[in-house]
C-alpha cells in the first residue's frame, strides 16, 4: 500500500497536470475511495496548496493560484527545462533577475537527481552566450507597462533620445518584444500621432498610467518582426537588398535578428543553383556593411540601392589596385 506521503505527492503531481479532476475520477487514477481523495485534498492544503473545490455532477477539484507560492512538483524533463531556463535567465538584461535566478538555480541544482545533474551539467557547459552591450532594464517597468497594455490604458514617462536628450512621451501601448539583448515596447505616440518603438532601458522614470484608450489597428500582424524592422532598416540611411546563398534557417545562425530581415528568394536567377534568401538591412556605413557581408562566407549579390552598388564598385577599384591586379567582382 502506498504511503500517505507518496500519495500525496501523486495527487500533487496529477493537479498540476489537468485543469480539474472529478473526485471519483482521482479516486479511480489513485486506487483510492473518495473520502481518501477529500482527505488529502485537506492535507494539501494545509501545506499551503490553493485547491478549489467546486459542488455538482460537473463539479471537481481545480490547483488555483495563491497568497504564496508552494513547492512544485517537476518530472525528470521538466526539472531540467526549468533549470535551463534559469541558466539562461541569469544573463539576462533585466536588472535584478539574475540574481533570484542564479539563488533558485542553485536551489534546484541541490536537488536534480544524480543522472539530470550530469546532463545540466554537460548541457551548461558545452552552451556559450554571446553577449553584447545592453542597459539593464528595471523589472518594475516590465510589469507596469505590461500591466497598461493588458488595461489598455495610456503611458507616461520620461525617454532618453539616442543624442541624449530627455523628453517627456504619453503613449497607447500595445506590445512588449524581446529582442534578446533588449527590451522594445511597440506604441502609438500621441504627440507624434504614429506608430513609434521605444526601448525599454531608455525609459528613465516609472511609466504611470493614464486615461484608457480605444484600441488600433497595429501597424503590422506580427508586432517581433514590426520591431525588427524598425531596429534594423528605418534608422540608417541605406535600405539595402542583398541576395544570400543559402536558405533563411541555414543563415539565421550567421544572420541575427538585429542584423537584418531573412527571407526565401522567391525569383532567383536562372542560373542560380540551390536555395537563396533575400536579405534586407540598414547599414549607414557601406564599408563596414560589405565587410560583413564577406564576412558571411557565403556568395552574395548586391540588387540596391544604387548609391550602394556604386560605393562597393569603388572599394573593389581599390582592392584590385592594392593587389596590383584584378580580381574577380564576384558579389557585387
Amino acid at each position: 500500500m502506498m504511503s500517505s506521503t507518496a500519495r500525496l505527492l501523486q495527487l500533487l503531481s496529477l493537479l498540476q497536470i489537468r485543469r480539474e479532476w472529478t473526485g471519483a475520477a482521482l479516486a479511480e487514477r489513485m486506487g483510492v475511495t473518495d473520502r481518501t481523495v477529500r482527505r488529502d485534498i485537506d492535507k494539501l492544503r494545509e501545506l499551503g496548496y490553493p485547491i478549489r473545490a467546486t459542488a455538482g455532477v460537473a463539479g471537481g477539484y481545480q490547483l488555483g493560484p495563491g497568497a504564496q507560492l508552494p513547492p512544485l512538483l517537476l518530472d525528470n524533463d521538466e526539472a531540467l527545462a526549468v533549470a535551463l531556463g534559469l541558466a539562461a535567465v541569469a544573463a539576462s538584461p533585466v536588472a535584478g533577475v539574475a540574481e533570484g535566478s542564479v539563488r533558485a538555480l542553485t536551489k534546484l541544482e541541490q536537488v536534480l537527481p544524480a543522472r539530470l545533474r550530469t546532463r545540466f551539467t554537460s548541457l551548461k557547459a558545452a552552451v556559450t552566450r554571446l553577449g553584447g552591450a545592453a542597459d539593464a532594464v528595471d523589472p518594475s517597468y516590465l510589469t507596469e507597462i505590461s500591466a497598461a497594455i493588458s488595461s489598455k490604458r495610456q503611458l507616461s514617462f520620461e525617454y532618453e533620445r539616442a543624442d541624449g536628450q530627455r523628453i517627456r512621451r504619453l503613449v497607447e501601448p500595445y506590445q512588449l518584444v524581446d529582442a534578446g539583448q533588449r527590451w522594445y515596447l511597440v506604441a502609438w505616440d500621441a504627440a507624434r500621432t504614429d506608430w513609434r518603438t521605444f526601448r525599454v532601458d531608455r525609459i528613465r522614470t516609472k511609466p504611470s498610467e493614464r486615461t484608457r484608450y480605444t484600441p488600433r489597428t497595429l501597424p503590422a500582424a506580427d508586432a517581433a518582426a514590426y520591431v525588427q524592422e524598425a531596429i534594423t532598416r528605418s534608422p540608417y540611411r541605406y535600405d539595402v537588398t542583398v541576395r544570400l546563398r543559402g536558405s533563411p534557417e541555414t543563415l539565421a545562425g550567421r544572420v541575427g535578428p538585429t542584423a537584418g530581415q531573412l527571407e526565401v528568394d522567391l525569383d532567383p536567377p536562372e542560373n542560380a543553383h540551390g536555395q537563396w534568401s533575400i536579405l534586407r538591412a540598414g547599414w549607414d556605413d557601406v564599408d563596414g556593411f560589405l565587410g560583413y557581408l564577406l564576412g558571411l562566407d557565403t556568395e552574395f549579390h548586391i540588387l540596391g540601392p544604387p548609391e550602394f552598388l556604386e560605393r562597393c564598385r569603388a572599394i573593389i577599384d581599390r582592392i584590385e589596385t592594392a593587389v596590383g591586379g584584378r580580381a574577380p567582382r564576384r558579389g557585387c
